[in-house]
């Protein structure tokens, strides 16, 4: 049963450790979630279907090709989809359905009780103010907090050499890993209970992109906050998730923990995958998914993923499968699960 968004101080949300739910419930629940767009070529359904629960505390991964959802996954999570969207389904954060809230309850719950990480930190932040201007409006829009509270809250959560100095700099004069970290500590700014990371370390080099991983699982950590981390690039999601959410054509094909993905994958395309990855020691070229993801406004009545896989038997293409239970921890939308088949 959800409970109504005035019954929850907003402006002043308490911390997950006190007010959260139990380590038993899930802090977020997805149930049927559905993002449909018009387009000239007919309806795109972006997000079909998708259910998952995300515990207290817990990274989830979720892993796919450019264009499965992912991004859109997260925008209608935020609320942050045009007016044109057709949304459905539920999103419900401690035991309040988002999706139900006004446009100003939605604007309070942003930034106090989940946030977000966008993939180009240069976009995210306004070029005419200061990076300590912008931390701290972020901080005092969500609590009650003084300039100089903001200030010790900013210096708190920017983990850079000379942050003092820095704060006074505008967001052109940072390099791209700063620049990332200054949008970490803003989304981080009023201790939301769930972070929201789309591809954070596209544009950053490796060596960046590792340091940037590891401050955030820290700070995870510490806060006691959820992460869905939203990625292309497997050798990320287990650097720092706990569990893992295939998406291919706007569908969750295969879940489970991270140990299960990389070391017992279920559906071909996960597999697929793994096999396109590189890993330390490998003496072959990595093997590329034949074709190409499908266009989603016109998707086959069966598996979405049958006409690339090279598994796919006659009763792929007749209906849609259901995830299939392999383990208490893992399922995967394949006909093929549970049958021996290799």
């Amino acid at each position: 049963m959800t409970t109504s968004i005035l019954e929850a101080p907003l402006l002043k949300p308490p911390s997950l450790a006190a007010t959260g739910p139990p380590p038993s419930e899930a802090l977020l629940s997805v149930r049927h979630l559905v993002t449909e767009f018009k387009t000239h070529g007919g309806p795109l359904r972006a997000v079909d279907d998708v259910s998952f629960e995300l515990a207290p505390a817990r990274v989830l991964a979720v892993l796919g090709e450019s264009g499965s959802g992912k991004s859109a996954m997260l925008r209608t999570i935020l609320g942050i989809q045009p007016s044109s969207a057709r949304i459905g389904g539920e999103v419900v954060l401690r035991g309040v359905d988002l999706l139900t809230l006004s446009a100003q309850e939605r604007e309070q719950v942003r930034g106090s009780w989940l946030s977000m990480i966008f993939q180009d930190p240069m976009t995210a932040l306004d070029p005419v103010f200061t990076v300590e201007q912008q931390l701290t409006e972020t901080i005092r829009r969500h609590s009650p907090a003084s300039r100089g509270q903001a200030r010790q809250r900013v210096l708190e959560l920017v983990q850079i050499p000379s942050p003092e100095r820095r704060l006074k700099a505008y967001p052109f004069e940072l390099s791209g890993g700063m620049r990332q970290r200054v949008v970490i500590a803003m989304a981080l700014a009023s201790n939301p209970s769930l972070l929201l990371a789309d591809e954070p370390t596209t544009a950053l080099d490796v060596t960046v992109q590792g340091h940037v991983l590891q401050l955030l699982r820290e700070l995870q950590q510490r806060l006691g906050m959820s992460i869905i981390f939203v990625t292309h690039d497997l050798a990320v999601a287990a650097e720092i998730a706990d569990d893992v959410a295939v998406m291919y054509a706007g569908r969750i094909v295969e879940t489970g923990t991270i140990r299960d993905i990389v070391h017992a994958p279920q559906h071909p395309y996960t597999h697929g995958l793994l096999e396109a990855n590189v890993r330390a020691g490998q003496k072959t070229r990595p093997e590329a998914i034949p074709g190409s993801p499908p266009n989603l406004a016109r998707l086959p009545d069966g598996c979405a993923f049958a006409p690339r896989c090279t598994v796919a038997i006659d009763r792929c293409w007749d209906a849609v499968p259901e995830l299939r239970v392999v383990s208490p921890t893992q399922q995967a939308r394949c006909l093929r699960v549970g049958t021996g088949a290799p």
